[in-house]
């Protein structure tokens, strides 16, 4: 089960249809999918970005736990990743959900098709405005 990610673009809003199946990249994400504090950031995520501090904050989560799921959730691609821009100088990472649905089959090879929306959207490296 060594094959590459595999994308959908769909017309209908921006919403892209991504298939993996790498096995490390499949057990990295159901991992990240079955461990509680990962899918409260995520839940807390699916309207806004909200800053490594807000999320502590707001999931009840240890600012140095926050930052390990935090990590586990970028690097598997469930959360994006963006600077924050502000006024004053201090510019600060935010995290935004990037994924709708997970889906998964074992019809053949356990896969995850993984629903992406608001594509433009998470796919900025920059917000700017905040203060």
């Amino acid at each position: 089960m060594s094959h590459s990610p595999r994308s959908r673009p769909n017309p209908a809003g921006g919403v892209e249809s991504t298939t993996v199946s790498e096995t490390s990249k499949v057990e990295a994400m159901l991992g990240a999918l079955e461990d509680e504090d990962c899918r409260a950031i995520l839940e807390a995520t699916a309207d806004e970005s909200l800053t490594a501090n807000e999320l502590s904050e707001a999931c009840d989560l240890p600012l140095s736990t926050a930052y390990r799921k935090l990590e586990l959730l970028t690097e598997t691609g469930l959360l994006d990743e963006q600077l924050r821009i502000s006024r004053n100088g201090k510019h600060t990472s935010e995290y935004a959900r990037s994924v709708e649905d997970v889906h998964v089959s074992i019809e053949n090879d356990i896969e995850l098709s993984i629903t992406r929306s608001g594509v433009e959207e998470h796919g900025q490296s920059a917000v700017a405005g905040a203060d």
